[in-house]
């Protein structure tokens, strides 16, 4: 019998904005000092504790402080990689926070071919107290879901499985148009603790404990806060939801058709409210008959909100539109990681070859980020060395 904690999705850097990525951290913050102040006996990590495989070395430093409280607290933290923080290389730095002693990566597997040759992923476990972790990273576009349809589990008989995933299960995907593992194809295991998609989610025993903090508006919007589960194994009600409220959001629709007076219009509406210490979302829509987006003086209006005492004032305008617009182009997923996925779906199925398989690999090591400090040629070179191992794959 066993009390963990089942964190995911904490996506640390990935906000633009420095007061958002702050609450961001703090509700990471909260979510260590929970688990610590509850004497869990580990805590889980399903993958995206970083938002890019290479982090800035404010965010490294910030995160190696709280898991050193984890380890002061002599409570172990099993991980893996998310579809964020995984690299083509396997190197990433979580490798890091391995090394230092502060977690392990459970991510332990072999390729195995048999005589009629068919390929099988054997996922060895790692023990503790009388618990078999197993895990599988999460990669870019979804490409672990084919591995995982090869995955078995190494026998640990008597013992507790927990299965650490970051993917998207065929119970919990809706109507996106993305593929997904069919929990039917995955091995037993006593918990299946995902990670990937930000929702609170069960079925049977997998679970998705949605992200650590909201990571963009229609996530603020929809979710408000971020959450993790403690699970109790001892219990019959074993699943606890942790919400982490940081701030109040308070969410402004507001409609207009002049954008030559959307400014008046909106600050008046502002003036309705109490702004103070609140994360106001500011969705403006409407289509506009007269003036242009630019018209609207947002940063008079971010300026009103501050003297109100408002947190942080993020806006989005993508349902305001313009006659004039060309409005042939309509994007309906949620973020660019799902259009991402959506486009190299397209694209493959229109123009069939075995190269589409690079693809995902390809765009991931292409878009690796230049670390504070270094210098153009070794930078660059990184990347070539990255992309020369897809191309060789």
């Amino acid at each position: 019998m066993v009390r963990f904690a089942h964190i995911s999705d904490v996506h640390l850097g990935g906000w633009k904005q420095e007061p958002l990525r702050n609450l961001n951290f703090q509700s990471f913050e909260k979510a260590i000092d929970i688990c610590i102040e509850n004497k869990l006996e580990f805590v889980l990590i399903a993958g995206d504790l970083f938002d890019s495989a290479y982090p800035p070395i404010e965010i490294l430093k910030e995160t190696f402080a709280q898991f050193k409280k984890l380890h002061d607290a002599k409570i172990p933290c099993f991980i893996i990689a998310g579809s964020h923080d995984y690299s083509v290389s396997g190197k990433t730095f979580l490798d890091v926070l391995e090394k230092a002693g502060f977690c392990k990566n459970v991510a332990d597997f072999e390729i195995q071919n048999s005589e009629e040759c068919t390929e099988k992923i054997i996922l060895n476990p790692t023990i503790y107290k009388g618990v078999a972790f197993y895990g599988y990273p999460g990669k870019k576009s979804g490409l672990e879901i084919t591995d995982l349809r090869k995955v078995k589990l190494q026998d640990s008989p008597g013992l507790f499985k927990i299965f650490m995933l970051h993917t998207t299960i065929d119970k919990a995907k809706g109507t996106l148009p993305i593929d997904a593992i069919e929990t039917s194809l995955l091995p037993p295991a006593d918990y299946y603790a995902l990670g990937h998609l930000h929702i609170d989610f069960k079925f049977h025993n997998f679970v998705y404990p949605g992200p650590i903090f909201p990571n963009n508006f229609a996530e603020l919007e929809d979710l408000q806060e971020g959450s993790f589960y403690i699970v109790d194994t001892s219990s019959t009600q074993n699943l606890q939801k942790v919400s982490l409220k940081i701030k109040e959001v308070l969410k402004i629709k507001i409609e207009i058709s002049n954008a030559l007076i959307a400014t008046d219009l909106i600050i008046s509406s502002l003036e309705k409210y109490n702004l103070k210490d609140k994360i106001i979302l500011l969705r403006v829509k409407g289509e506009l008959e007269q003036g242009k987006n630019s018209d609207i003086k947002f940063q008079k209006i971010e300026e009103f909100a501050k003297e109100k005492g408002a947190y942080f004032l993020l806006k989005n305008t993508y349902d305001l539109k313009t006659r004039e617009a060309d409005m042939a182009i309509s994007v309906k997923a949620r973020d660019t990681f799902e259009i991402e996925e959506e486009t190299i779906s397209v694209y493959s199925n229109q123009n069939p070859s075995d190269l589409n398989k690079l693809i995902p690999n390809l765009m991931n090591a292409l878009s690796t980020e230049k670390q504070e400090g270094e210098k153009n040629e070794v930078f660059e070179q990184r990347v070539l060395e990255e992309a020369k191992k897809v191309l060789e794959f």
